[in-house]
Parts: structure tokens; C-alpha cells; sequence
């Protein structure tokens, strides 16, 4: 296995271990989209084309600070955020609450909300 791919399974991990917000908080992922929570995928456009969760917007973890504001501008929306293992979407929650989003969701990786989903 490629070290860059070791890297970013264990940063996913403890990602979610520590700021994925536990099962708790990632069982309401369902209702929190039926009443309209925004999902965003932070990984790149090549990954968003690869495949994706139905009705999720893509925007960069790297520029999802500069562009959250066309998308959404009430800072108490729900907001989730997922990428491939957890680790961009944890970039990009700090990244949205630092420009004062107050309820952001790590969803983890694409498997982790696609497991969710199933189950919700």
C-alpha cells in the first residue's frame, strides 16, 4: 500500500475518531437531509465525477471557505460534509465553523454516508 494512502486511512480514522461526531450525531444524517441539510462532497472534481452522494454539491475542502457563501449563507443550516475517509471533511468542518457555520456534520468518507443512508 502507498504510503500517502496509509496516511490518509489512519488521518481519516482518527478524523472520525475525534471529530467525526460519533454515531450519535451521524444517525441523524437522514432527517437532517429530509428537512434540507446541505451535503457537501470536499474531495476533488475527478473524485465528485467518479461517483458521489445524490443531491450533494462538490466544492474543494481546499476552497470550501472562499465559495461556502454562494451556496449557503444562513450560518445555523445544517451542513454535511464528507470526502473519501474522513480526513478532508474534517479540514473543511473546522474551515466552515472558523468562518462561524455553526452546524456542520463530518459525515466521514463516501462508504460512511453511503452506509447511513442505506440504513436510515
Amino acid at each position: 500500500m502507498k504510503r500517502t494512502v496509509l496516511v490518509a486511512l489512519i488521518m481519516g480514522f482518527l478524523a472520525n475518531l475525534l471529530f467525526g461526531g460519533g454515531t450519535v450525531r451521524t444517525q441523524n444524517i437522514p432527517s437532517l437531509i429530509k428537512d434540507g441539510a446541505l451535503v457537501i462532497d470536499v474531495r476533488s472534481a475527478g473524485e465528485f465525477s467518479g461517483g458521489h452522494i445524490e443531491g450533494s454539491i462538490n466544492i474543494p475542502h481546499t476552497v470550501i471557505a472562499k465559495k461556502i457563501a454562494q451556496h449557503e449563507t444562513d450560518k445555523a443550516k445544517s451542513i454535511i460534509v464528507y470526502c473519501r475517509s474522513g480526513a478532508r471533511s474534517s479540514t473543511a468542518k473546522k474551515s466552515l465553523e472558523d468562518k462561524g457555520y455553526t452546524n456542520i456534520i463530518n459525515g466521514g468518507g463516501l462508504g460512511d454516508m453511503e452506509k447511513i443512508l442505506k440504513k436510515g
